[in-house]
């Protein structure tokens, strides 16, 4: 129904205004709803690209100039759907082990095209989005700014609706690395990350009228890398605080990699086991915390198997 024909309709029931907002919103709704074909897809898909493209070089772009760039190019579009497209792109990328905006929090419902598209174009520039992705991965500045910890928790990204995407068994992805599971096992950036989280802990048991216990911490992945967490550290009881903490310069949404044995050790301790995932590391670092075994409190998809023969 066009926009004329729905106002008249309207007409004889309500007053203007009214008829003005429920025109918009049927608009509006039209827009998110119906499938984008394959060419604005395509438009939508490569602006995302030169956007990240700027961020990840360091260089200024202005979000809204781009969404208005692209509304005479599409058929009916609202500026809020194509920040929503922009928001399926960013959880398509993670769900191809890809680095996405972090300021576009990823939306996994999306239309199959739109993963497809992002193959596509990454694949015809692989080898540039190899180089920016490595360098995005491995470089991080020599210090980070703590925070304010008082500041410093958030709360867990909601994620538990999402279900996981039934993956064919063989599955096209633009690149052989996951840059997402790179950036998550550079030790340095592993290192801030649990530096930041005991200074937390400390902070957290001194406020807390704790101060024996602060002094306590140990940072055991110093020493062990196999015992299955990260810090040790005390509930306020007094029992033992099982930290493991994951890093990352993306935000909350970007998935976590464990290891089995980090997994089997949550397991056996959940109680007492909490998961610290600290984000936006470089800028203002973030944290969040989940207590349980990773069953508790995230979907797990199995990515590596061993094998005897």
């Amino acid at each position: 129904m066009s926009k004329r024909s729905l106002k008249t309709a309207l007409s004889n029931l309500y007053s203007s205004w009214y008829i003005d907002l429920l025109v918009f919103l049927y608009l509006l709704t039209n827009s998110l709803m119906a499938d984008w074909s394959r060419q604005e897809v395509q438009l939508v898909v490569a602006d995302y690209l030169a956007m990240l493209a700027d961020e990840l070089a360091e260089k200024p772009y202005n979000k809204s100039a781009h969404r208005k760039m692209l509304l005479p190019l599409l058929s009916n579009r609202s500026e809020g759907s194509i920040e929503f497209k922009y928001q399926n792109i960013s959880a398509a990328l993670i769900e191809v082990g890809a680095v996405y905006i972090k300021g576009y929090l990823p939306r996994f419902n999306y239309q199959a095209l739109l993963k497809e598209e992002c193959i596509k174009q990454l694949e015809f520039k692989t080898s540039y989005w190899e180089t920016a992705f490595t360098a995005f991965t491995d470089n991080l500045p020599p210090t980070v700014r703590l925070t304010d910890f008082s500041k410093i928790l958030d709360t867990p990204p909601k994620t538990k609706d999402r279900k996981l995407p039934i993956r064919p068994i063989k599955e096209r992805k633009p690149f052989k690395i996951n840059y997402l599971e790179r950036e998550q096992r550079n030790a340095r950036s592993g290192n801030i990350g649990e530096q930041i989280a005991i200074a937390f802990e400390r902070w957290r048991l001194i406020d807390a009228g704790k101060d024996s216990f602060a002094d306590k911490i140990e940072w055991v992945s110093y020493y062990d890398d196999g015992a299955g967490f990260d810090i040790l550290s005390k509930n306020e009881n007094g029992s033992d605080r099982y930290i493991e903490v994951k890093s990352t310069k993306l935000g909350k949404e970007t998935p976590i990699f464990f290891s089995n044995g980090e997994f089997e050790f949550a397991k056996r301790n959940s109680t007492d086991y909490h998961l610290y995932r600290v984000f936006n590391l470089t800028q203002h670092p973030r944290l969040f915390t989940a207590n349980g075994d990773f069953d508790s409190f995230c979907q797990k998809e199995p990515l590596h198997f061993k094998g005897y023969i």
